[in-house]
């Protein structure tokens, strides 16, 4: 029927064609009114055809396309468009897709592309992109972005005044930047700017501050960073070497007051050997860290950050056994006891590192610190921050 329908648009036209070539558009050679062999054109007639055919032509073409539009036409799955919905759309890439549509279309069509992926939705958007797809919602520990360095405006020795472009990208292009410590941060905000969820401001030190109850862990302030000492980490990870300054311990007393100097203290303590000490620079493996904190008051410049404003002192639970475990791993002697007997903990020397938490064989030993709780507690203080300032308006 479609071909029917061409050929009858063809025959069409090409009548038109030949009406036009049989009377209107052949001269007429008259000898009345007009020179003899001089052509006459009745303008009416040509104007006529002329429309008929450009619409027929058109009417073609148009049919053409609609054919082949309909033949190669990409079918799109409606689960794509429902995964979008429900996506915050704030296209940061925390998912390492290009924005929102490309991780819908990879979170249907792929079965290896997880429904937890969404950093700014974090498990509500995880439900309901797993409900769509019929995926399992796995809920991924949260992360945030940290940073490796301290060396503020009084503690970091700058080498010259830089009057440039506010923004760390412009001054790293001035000779490396004015910091003394190469490896340290600039301080001009540029990973402020980049954040797309406020989470970032700058200190009256000139470093950055990260809100962890904004941030998502979308990392565009960690490659914005010319100097890379922003690092997207799991929230559990409350223990760090807030440094990257490779130089030598001498040279790195001379440029900053908190700059990891490599004396291997941290290294010497970690009961977990989760600190080495690589090329001037100690690092925390985070996938063996047990965020004791022991390397923290050993570090003699402050160069190991802790991120736990506070630490929840152990204690023994009536289940226990008196195995003397809790004893033997104390690095602080804070746990004593007789065999077989009930322990207990000296809540004057314990630090709250939770190692005999961790080495308990029947949990019978309470005040294990997690970054959960940091993080509820957080939440907690800024929702009644909020509050308070609420009132004060209202008032």
């Amino acid at each position: 029927m479609l071909l029917h329908g061409i050929l009858g648009i063809l025959g069409q036209i090409g009548d038109v064609i030949r009406a036009a070539s049989s009377h209107s558009l052949v001269p007429l050679v008259e000898g009345s009114g007009s020179a003899a062999g001089e052509p006459s054109f009745d303008p009416v007639q040509i104007i006529k055809f002329t429309l008929i055919f450009l619409g027929g032509m058109g009417a073609l073409f148009g049919l053409g396309l609609a054919i082949t539009a309909q033949k190669f036409a990409v079918k799109v799955d409606p689960k794509v468009a429902k995964v979008r919905n429900v996506l915050p759309g704030a296209n940061c890439g925390a998912c390492s897709f290009a924005g929102c549509q490309s991780y819908a279309e990879a979170v249907v069509a792929r079965e290896d592309v997880p429904a937890n992926l969404c950093a700014p939705g974090k498990e509500t958007v995880a439900h309901q992109v797993a409900e769509i797809t019929g995926k399992a919602a796995v809920i991924k520990e949260p992360e945030f972005a940290r940073i490796m360095c301290q060396g503020g405006r009084s503690r970091a020795k700058e080498r010259y005044k830089y009057e440039g472009v506010l923004d760390c990208r412009a001054a790293i292009l001035a000779g490396g930047g004015d910091k003394a410590c190469r490896y340290g941060c600039l301080g001009y905000g540029t990973c402020a700017k980049v954040c797309p969820f406020g989470a970032i401001t700058m200190t009256d030190e000139g470093l950055p501050f990260v809100d962890i109850t904004k941030c998502t862990g979308c990392r565009k302030c960690e490659a914005a960073c010319p100097v890379k000492v922003i690092e997207v980490l799991p929230a559990s990870k409350e223990v760090l070497v807030a440094c990257h300054s490779k130089d030598k311990g001498v040279d790195t007393r001379k440029n900053c007051q908190v700059g990891c100097i490599a004396c291997g203290m941290c290294e010497k303590v970690c009961p977990f050997e989760a600190v080495h000490v690589s090329g001037n620079l100690a690092k925390i493996d985070v996938s063996k860290c047990k965020v004791c904190g022991l390397c923290v008051s050993k570090c003699p410049t402050g160069a190991i950050k802790d991120y736990i404003p506070h630490r929840a002192k152990a204690q023994v639970m009536d289940n226990c056994i008196g195995c003397n475990i809790c004893q033997k791993v104390c690095p602080v002697d804070a746990a004593s006891g007789v065999l077989k007997q009930k322990h207990s903990i000296d809540q004057s020397k314990c630090i709250g590192c939770g190692i005999c938490t961790e080495k308990c064989p029947v949990q019978a030993i309470s005040g294990t610190f997690n970054a959960t709780a940091v993080l509820e507690a957080a939440m907690a203080k800024k929702q009644k921050s909020g509050k308070a300032e609420s009132s004060t308006a209202a008032a």
